[in-house]
């Protein structure tokens, strides 16, 4: 390191960033760190693995800035752990056993720059005891809709009134300044509280209350009442920070990418769907048909980025034999010759902030993720909302009910979504009247989007008080 480096490393304030594993953890924290450059920070990513595939981690960590470097910790093992184990002890584990090596580096890092700042999310306030050795202020990030962490901040109170699964509540829960919510819809780690998901969210909630500060990934305007609550001065909750929408602007799309494109580019204006369940997202055997008989009825033009169906049983006989080479070998005999032309199917991945952004993508069948979400927001596209896992369901009831950005999907008495319903969301969304009323509201949302990021906008402005406070000293 040249002289000039040294000084600037001890001049200018730093700020640590430590994501949860997964793609869709790092992504907006990787925004966070990209905006924090403009306001004059130097960041430093460390990235917690349990050694498997980094390979996309590694591509949008190596197209930052130089103020931005990235650390991955040694993997940590994960052998012990049962195949069916939740996700989120896989992430909160792989976390916790990367805490010697965190603080190793923390250390560093501590000693040898001006660190004035840790910001961890929402799986890892186990690292604000690093950051307190050192003397540096912890914040948490929220990579999901302020719904979902005011549901956390009244989750020892819900604990403690009462003793039935959330799921079986007679009445809706009533979060501050929320849509009444019910109990099947809370996010997963709430529907068995038995789990040791449950039991370790329980206490990560309550440590909470030892951040300096949350910021949220979402923006005021689109959640005004759960704001407006969140920022009441209430006895040992942090200052809450909206900061969003935070999501890939750039281009994420190279000669995979360009089929999707070029075949875009031949549609008419909003004419086409674009379903996806993201990068975790995949269905039952059984569902996958019905879903493809379903746009194949609806006479809609439809994008489908279909992943293989989720039964091990159902993967083992479609990809033996000839059909091993075949990635569509699972969906309906005849269903790809029959909509040739009307629609394009693409397997595991697309460019989705491409497409989303595209002239022609006229809707967007989603899982209901919250950084596809935003990404639909920011773009302007309607949703049918068809949540799988996590908080998914509650960021469809906020779609649905509150915002009246999405159609959300129902199932049927055999818990499938049926190909005449399919059908059915796929013409409303498109070209029928209440897909209309949707495309109106979201386009009032996206424009109120771009006022929140503008340069005198509501989530600027809160980015810009957290640097004051940083660069302070507080």
């Amino acid at each position: 390191m040249d002289t000039k480096q040294h000084t600037e490393q001890k001049t200018v304030a730093h700020i640590a960033i430590v994501p949860t594993p997964g793609i869709g953890h790092l992504i907006p924290l990787v925004e966070v760190a990209k905006r924090l450059v403009h306001l004059n920070f130097l960041v430093t990513i460390f990235i917690p693995t349990d050694g498997s595939p980094v390979k996309p981690q590694k591509a949008i960590l190596e197209a930052l800035p130089n103020s931005i470097s990235s650390i991955f910790l040694p993997p940590v093992s994960l052998d012990d752990l049962p195949e069916d184990v939740l996700a989120e002890t896989r992430i909160t584990l792989t976390l916790t056993r990367s805490l010697p090596a965190l603080r190793d580096s923390f250390k560093v890092l501590a000693e040898s720059t001006r660190l004035v700042a840790l910001v961890v999310d929402l799986f890892g306030t186990d690292v604000f005891d690093v950051a307190k050795e050192f003397g540096v202020s912890s914040y948490l990030f929220f990579a999901s809709p302020a719904m979902v962490l005011s549901l956390i901040f009244y989750m020892p109170e819900l604990d403690q009134t009462y003793t039935c699964e959330y799921r079986d509540l007679p009445e809706p829960v009533k979060l501050p300044g929320c849509v009444p919510i019910h109990g099947s819809d809370l996010a997963d780690p709430f529907q068995d509280r038995k789990n040791e998901v449950y039991k370790a969210l329980l206490q990560s909630a309550k440590r909470y209350s030892l951040a300096a500060g949350i910021m949220v990934n979402s923006f005021l305007e689109l959640e005004l009442g759960c704001f407006k609550a969140l920022m009441e001065e209430k006895e040992g909750r942090p200052p809450v920070y909206p900061i969003g929408p935070l999501v890939q602007f750039g281009s994420d799309h190279g000669v995979e990418g360009s089929e999707c494109l070029r075949w875009l580019d031949k549609q008419p204006n909003n004419s086409v769907l674009f379903v996806s369940f993201g990068s975790g997202g995949t269905l039952s055997h059984e569902q996958l048909h019905e879903l493809a008989l379903g746009l194949e009825m609806s006479g809609q033009r439809f994008l489908w980025v279909v992943r293989s169906p989720n039964e091990k049983a159902a993967n083992a006989a479609y990809f033996s034999g000839q059909s091993a080479n075949d990635p569509f070998a699972f969906l309906p005999d005849g269903f790809l010759e029959r909509t040739k032309g009307l629609g394009l199917v693409v397997p595991s991945w697309a460019p989705q902030v491409q497409i989303l952004k595209h002239a022609s993508t006229g809707g967007f069948l989603s899982h209901c993720g919250w950084n596809s979400t935003l990404e639909s927001i920011v773009h302007g596209v309607p949703l049918i909302a068809w949540p799988l896992y996590a908080e998914q369901r509650m960021n469809s009831v906020l779609l649905a009910d509150d915002l009246k950005v999405a159609l959300r999907v129902k199932v049927n008495d055999k818990g499938l979504v049926g190909h005449k319903d399919i059908a059915n969301y796929a013409r409303e969304v498109i070209e029928g009247e209440e897909g209309k009323l949707l495309k109106s509201k979201m386009k009032e949302i996206k424009n109120a989007a771009e006022r929140a990021l503008s340069e005198d906008g509501s989530s600027t402005k809160s980015l810009a008080e957290m640097g004051r406070i940083w660069k302070r000293g507080l």
